[in-house]
């Protein structure tokens, strides 16, 4: 039965794991219009817990990507300099609905993995319960 509790465990982690990258995503889209705001990013890593089962996964702490912000013209924006354009954002849209389709279905997956591993273990109960 331990197999089925590291199931269980790797696909909590993943659950985890791609709802956190979902969080940032969000912060990202929240923040597109927001003068001088850099887009963060994050991946996984193997989860450094001594308790961690092997296949266990974690966010990484997320870091701030570094592409040069956008330059708008806008004479009227308070922030704007004598040029008339002020540093935008360097989040694009477009990436973070991909990123947040593809934790979705990343999160989906798990969950799917999840059912599947707790419904083995329900039967195997029943099965040694005859």
């Amino acid at each position: 039965m331990d197999g089925l509790g590291n199931a269980t465990a790797i696909s909590a982690s993943g659950m985890r794991a791609q709802s956190e990258r979902l969080r940032i995503v969000s912060e990202n889209l929240a923040n597109v219009d927001t003068p001088g705001f850099r887009r963060k990013m994050t991946d996984f890593v193997a989860d450094p817990a001594r308790d961690a089962r092997p296949g266990q996964i974690v966010a990484r702490t997320p870091w701030l990507d570094m592409t040069p912000l956008e330059r708008v013209h806008d004479p009227s924006h308070p922030m704007a300099g004598d040029d008339g354009y002020y540093d935008g954002s360097n989040v694009n849209m477009i990436f973070e609905i991909a990123d947040a389709r593809e934790a979705q279905r990343s999160y989906e997956a798990n969950l799917k993995m999840f059912e599947q591993a707790r419904q083995m273990r329900r039967d195997l109960l029943d099965i040694l319960r005859r």
